[in-house]
């Protein structure tokens, strides 16, 4: 007390002397405050139409990584197939893939499978019967293949019954014979036929091809009659049909040059 009878102020204390306080606003290094956190984007899904190598197909949901470590290939090789980038028409071979992207066909080919982007495209779906049609053949005649012959000892391997009368005509045949009736069997057998890979290869060339070709007999057609009305008379609307048919015979030719 003082000599007036009021009371002394109290001592006056700073923040960092009170230790409630300290801790209360104390500084933990290497945190993460909930607000700074950041969601990670979710990988897009998409829908792929799958036919394996007996011409079976499946509808298949997958996202980018998923695709890369079916095929193995590199991130950079599926932006062609991206629907919202333009890209030429290319056709890249990897080590393990073909990559499609001609016209209205964007498809990864394997040794054993097809994918295919945008199968739901009334567009592709005359290419996806067509594919598979010759996926099916490609895949009856390596079935047919079921006799094998051994170059050096003559031993005919089969399964098949048709092959029979010929093992037993072999081994009644002398040693001269016997090789040409070898030779005779090789001609008929040795047809050889193309791997899976080229199969869907040259069905995708095809299409696009005659994509472009039915597009520029359209165009052929449509282009005869409008020369003929601008020969007889030249007006405004006839030279305007004429442009339009130059501006997609142009629209044609860079889309074959490229």
């Amino acid at each position: 007390m003082t000599a007036t009878g009021t009371p002394p102020p109290p001592p006056s204390s700073k923040p960092e002397d009170d230790p409630d306080l300290s801790n209360r606003y104390a500084v933990i290094p290497n945190q993460t405050l909930p607000f700074t956190t950041h969601r990670k984007k979710g990988t897009s899904i998409r829908s792929w139409l799958l036919l394996d190598s007996t011409a079976h197909t499946f509808r298949l949901e997958a996202g980018k990584h998923s695709i890369m470590r079916r095929t193995g290939l590199p991130g950079r090789d599926l932006r062609i197939l991206d629907p919202l980038l333009s890209y030429p028409s290319t056709v890249l071979g990897r080590e393990r893939a073909i990559v499609i992207n001609l016209e209205h066909i964007k498809a990864i080919i394997t040794a054993q499978e097809v994918l295919l982007l945008n199968s739901k495209d009334p567009s592709v779906t005359p290419f996806v019967d067509e594919l598979q049609r010759r996926i099916l053949l490609h895949y009856q005649a390596n079935q047919s293949k079921e006799g094998a012959i051994d170059d050096t000892n003559c031993i005919i391997r089969t399964t098949s019954q048709n092959l029979l009368p010929k093992i037993s005509q072999l081994q009644s045949l002398s040693e001269e014979g016997r090789g040409e009736e070898k030779q005779g069997l090789e001609t008929q057998e040795g047809t050889k036929t193309l791997p899976f890979e080229f199969v869907a290869l040259e069905a995708c060339l095809e299409a696009a091809c005659g994509c472009l070709e039915s597009e520029t007999r359209t165009l052929e057609q449509e282009a005869h009659p409008a020369l003929d009305r601008l020969t007889s008379k030249i007006s405004t609307l006839n030279l305007e049909r004429v442009r339009q048919i130059k501006s997609r015979l142009v629209a044609i030719t860079g889309r074959v040059q490229k």
